[in-house]
Parts: structure tokens; C-alpha cells; sequence
């Protein structure tokens, strides 16, 4: 007969506990599959807003279609072309979210997305997506219709609407104000170079939201020289903000055989396993049709097998300045300097100068390359600064094509911030080369006007703050 003492009981610590077992559930609701059944629910709506927000364009056989909505799609990255398949894309902006901070106002000159006034003004309006722009948006419309200098079509300026759910009373009060006037005659935004983008904008601009929760009622329409146009919005350019997912209690609800994620788009890093959104809506129906047990292993298949996406080309930020992507760097350029940023960290003493116009430099990636590009700036603007010496003609201008190439794995973030060292470092504010001296004194103004500049012609560029702080540490450091 079995005793008491012949029972052995699981000691406490090899016993899950609560915690422990809430997160392995959780875990499970945000698994892959999940997550990509409900970007594919989320993208259904973002389709069907951009049906009833897209004017219909008329073809010149004259039939009409509505496969291309005159009122762009434009992804407001990081995770908004989860939410676009590639091919209804118009373009991606950058907005740094401020929702939930009262009274944060302030107008960034690293998110200032010009782009977007010409394709506003050419297409009627756009639609924005996801969300967090409920104060982006708005401080966008505000800067350009300030009160000083009041859109050509209004005798008084428009004020600038606010989400009414997100911003309280209190907390729009600074969106009704003058925006504050340049401190310096060469900034970016100041009245001679402003005026001229907002010139771009037949009309002014209204921002409008738009979530799941609204009623999507299709709107009247008339036919012009163009095509069907709609009316109801005669007085202003729409600004549509779509909010992509739904709003649910805890942030998940089981349904149709899945578990619907709110946000399943956001924070890939920690769910994505290298899965970008580009491989994603290019292998959708394999991915939706895998099992999640065999998720992983398909994802990292893909991402292994799946070719380094070549850039277009290298893109000028200055008459002598470009950033590429470093799957797009073509070698063997005449007069060109290459500077390749690897996403491999490598010690400083093993930095490659493979040639008097090549160098490679392993910073690493994210904070960490952020963190080691203060340190590694001297080294990289000290090595152009040799090969440029040596383009130099005798009247001290450059010769004719020569170019300094910077390539990190995006060619968005990394590059561009040594770009903009370079070129604060290496010109002058006309673009014409000087030899750098102890004597020029560098300040925030002058890097906030030259980043602005490269913003305009580069969109698509996306230096990270950390990577921006390091511009300035070495820029200003004091021991120079």
C-alpha cells in the first residue's frame, strides 16, 4: 500500500507559474499568422477608403476605371505599407507621432515630408496611413497657411481642424497660433523658400479622419475635362488620416478562426523574423497558407533566398553629395568616392580604406551604428576630405563629376546622416568646396537648414535621431 511518504510532489519551482502561463497565451494570440490575417483584414478597409475617397480618373478611350485613385495612397511609415499592396503605393511619409503628449506642437524639421504639397495639390488630396497623425497632420496644414502670409485664395486663413477625440480643447489652443517666425534669414522655413511649396496648393488644406468606426458613404461626383471629379470637397484639399485597425478591448479579439490583432503592423522587430512588408504582400497567399507551426521556417526561407533589392541609383542631396543603398553601389566609378557603412560592427583599427577613393566601416546597426557613428565620423570626413583635396582644380573648384557616394543597408538612414556631416563639413552653404578649418563655426541652425534641404530632394530619407545627435556632437564638439 503506497504511503504518504512514497508520493512525490513537483517541487515549486518546477511548476509554471500564472505569469508565466499569461504570457505563453498571449504569445500565442500574437503569433505570425494572426498577425498577417489581420494586416489583410486591415488592408481590406484601407482598399475600400481609398474606393470611396479616390475620385475616379476617365482613360483616353474614355471608359472609366477606378484601378488608380486621382488621390493617392501614401504610407506613413514605419509600418504603413503593410497596409498597401506595392502596386497601390503612391508614395511613403515620415510622421513622428505625438499623440497622447499635451501641448506638443513643435514642427520637425527632420519629418518635414515636402512631398507630400506637390502631390496634394496635383491630386486633389491624399490619403494617409495609418494613423498617429492626429497632430502631424494638422501642424503640417498650419505651416502652410500661417496667419502672416494667408493662402492666395482666402481673405482670412482657414483654422486648422483637430481630431476631436484625441486632441482636448486645451491641448489644440497651439494650433490656433501663429507659428513662430524663423530665428534665422537662411532657415529652411523661412518666407522665401516656404511661400514657394505652398504655391503648389491651389487650394488649402483640410485634414480629415477616418476609422473603422465611420461610415463610409460614397460622395456625389461630377464630370469635368478630367474625369468624374467629386464635390464635396470644393474648398479645400482632403487630407484623409486613415486609421487602419480597429480599436479593441486589450488589443486582441478571437474571430472568424483567428485572433485579430489592433496594430498587428507595428513593431516588426520583435515579431517579423526579417519579413519585411514588400516580401510580404509579394509571397501573401503562401504565407496565409502555411501552417504557423511551419511559419518561421518559411519566413526565414524567404528572407535567406530573397535578393538584396537594388536601389534605382544613388540619389544626390548636394551638387557633389548621394546616398545609395549598398546593394545598389555600382564600382569602378570615374572621380567618385565611395564610404560603405556595413550593418557588421568592426573595430576602428580594422576599417578598410580599400583604395584612395573606397572605405568601408562597420558601425553596426540601430542605436548601436548611431552610438559608434559619433566616433567614426572624424575618420570618414577626414578620408573624403583627402579625395576631394585631390579633385581640387586650381582655382580651387572641384573638377567636373567628381562625387562622394554614401552607402548604409537602407541608403535612408545611416547614409543620410553622414551625408549631411559631409556636406556641412565639406561646402560651404553655396555647395562649393572649402578646405574645413578650425575657424568655421558650426551651430543647430545651419544643420536643421542643410537636413532640410536634403529632405526636400530625398523624401524618402529617414535619419534616425541618434544618427542626427551624433552630426552633432561631432559638428560642435568643442576639442575640434
Amino acid at each position: 500500500m503506497t504511503s504518504l511518504s512514497d508520493i512525490v510532489f513537483p517541487s515549486a519551482s518546477e511548476q509554471p507559474n500564472l505569469s508565466h502561463l499569461l504570457t505563453e497565451l498571449k504569445r500565442g494570440d500574437l503569433s505570425i499568422s494572426n498577425r498577417l490575417r489581420s494586416i489583410i483584414h486591415d488592408a481590406e478597409f484601407v482598399r475600400e477608403v481609398a474606393a470611396v475617397f479616390g475620385s475616379v480618373e476617365e482613360n483616353p478611350t474614355g471608359a472609366t476605371e477606378t484601378t488608380t485613385p486621382s488621390r493617392p495612397l501614401v504610407a506613413n511609415e514605419r509600418c504603413g505599407s503593410w497596409y498597401i499592396p506595392p502596386s497601390t503605393k503612391s508614395a511613403s511619409a515620415y510622421f513622428k507621432s505625438t499623440d497622447g503628449h499635451d501641448n506638443a506642437w513643435k514642427f520637425s524639421t527632420r519629418r518635414l515630408n515636402p512631398h507630400l504639397l506637390e502631390i496634394i495639390g496635383r491630386c486633389d488630396g491624399a490619403l494617409g496611413i495609418p494613423d498617429a497623425l492626429s497632430k502631424d497632420n494638422p501642424n503640417l496644414v498650419r505651416r502652410t497657411q500661417p496667419r502672416p502670409l494667408p493662402h492666395p485664395s482666402q481673405k482670412k486663413p482657414t483654422p486648422c481642424t483637430r481630431h476631436p477625440k484625441v486632441v482636448s480643447p486645451s491641448g489644440a489652443r497651439p494650433d490656433h497660433r501663429p507659428p513662430p517666425r524663423p530665428s534665422s534669414p537662411h532657415s529652411w522655413l523661412s518666407t522665401s523658400t516656404w511661400p514657394p511649396l505652398r504655391a503648389q496648393l491651389p487650394k488649402p488644406l483640410r485634414p480629415l479622419w477616418i476609422t473603422p468606426d465611420t461610415p463610409l458613404l460614397l460622395p456625389q461626383t461630377i464630370t469635368t475635362a478630367a474625369g468624374p471629379r467629386s464635390t464635396v470637397f470644393e474648398d479645400a484639399h482632403p487630407v484623409v488620416c486613415c486609421t487602419a485597425s480597429r480599436r479593441v478591448a486589450g488589443g486582441e479579439l478571437r474571430e472568424g478562426g483567428y485572433v485579430y490583432v489592433q496594430g498587428a503592423g507595428d513593431d516588426t522587430e520583435n515579431w517579423a523574423c526579417g519579413l519585411t512588408a514588400e516580401l510580404f504582400w509579394a509571397h501573401v497567399d503562401q504565407l496565409l497558407g502555411t501552417p504557423e507551426g511551419e511559419l518561421p521556417a518559411l519566413v526565414r526561407g524567404l528572407v535567406d533566398t530573397c535578393e538584396p533589392s537594388r536601389s534605382a541609383g544613388a540619389k544626390k542631396v548636394a551638387p557633389s553629395v548621394a546616398v545609395s543603398a549598398l546593394a545598389g553601389v555600382d564600382d569602378g566609378k570615374v572621380r567618385r568616392c565611395t564610404v560603405k557603412l556595413t550593418p557588421a560592427v568592426t573595430e576602428k583599427e580594422t576599417w578598410i580604406v580599400k583604395a584612395p577613393t573606397e572605405m568601408e566601416v562597420g558601425l553596426g546597426k540601430h542605436k548601436v551604428a548611431s552610438r559608434n557613428l559619433r566616433t567614426a565620423l572624424p575618420d570618414i570626413c577626414g578620408f573624403v576630405t583627402r579625395f576631394l583635396e585631390s579633385q581640387k582644380k586650381e582655382d580651387g573648384s572641384l573638377a567636373e563629376g567628381t562625387t562622394v557616394l554614401v552607402a548604409c543597408e537602407t541608403g535612408k538612414d545611416l547614409s543620410v546622416a553622414v551625408a549631411l556631416a559631409i556636406c556641412l563639413w565639406c561646402f560651404d552653404q553655396q555647395d562649393n568646396y572649402r578646405a574645413p578649418d578650425t575657424k568655421t563655426i558650426f551651430n543647430k541652425d545651419m544643420v536643421r537648414n542643410r537636413l532640410g534641404s536634403i529632405m526636400t530632394v530625398y523624401p524618402e530619407a529617414n535619419p534616425g535621431r541618434a544618427s542626427l545627435q551624433s552630426v552633432n556632437s561631432f559638428l560642435m564638439d568643442y576639442r575640434r
